[in-house]
């Protein structure tokens, strides 16, 4: 799959670091890793903002979308329109639904169907894969 924004990993990695990104950031955004439930530094913010990927500071939630889901991973109940693509996820003997940035393809979590009304969806996110903005 391709994206509006593309880089070699090494790019990829070097931005990360210019940014100050967390250490797993890389591995999260480019190679579908997760980092520990419970451990991600956004899980517990509830302040007013806006939620941007990591990688390419697309828009992604609002605050106001975001809810305690109880799993250990920041959680949202809608994403803001067109900045997610979804992708069937086999992975671990199950089938799931990834996430990723629309523009630069990072990794950002998983969706699943049990999330609150109205969407009724829950984004389970990795904190590494984003970037919080106070500003909306």
């Amino acid at each position: 799959m391709t994206y509006p924004i593309e880089k070699t990993d090494a790019d990829w990695q070097k931005l990360l670091a210019e940014k100050g990104a967390e250490p797993a950031a890389f591995q999260v955004t480019r190679h579908a890793a997760t980092e520990r439930p419970f451990t991600g530094k956004y899980e517990t913010v509830w302040a007013d903002g806006s939620y941007h990927c990591v990688c390419c500071g697309n828009k992604l939630f609002d605050s106001d979308t975001k809810f305690d889901a109880g799993c250990g991973w920041p959680s949202f109940s809608e994403a803001v329109p067109g900045s997610i693509k979804e992708i069937v996820d086999h992975t671990h003997g199950m089938i799931r639904t990834e996430t990723v940035c629309a523009q630069c393809g990072a990794h950002l979590g998983h969706v699943f169907p049990d999330g609150p009304t109205p969407t009724g969806l829950r984004y389970c996110m990795n904190s590494a894969s984003l970037d919080f903005d106070p500003n909306k």
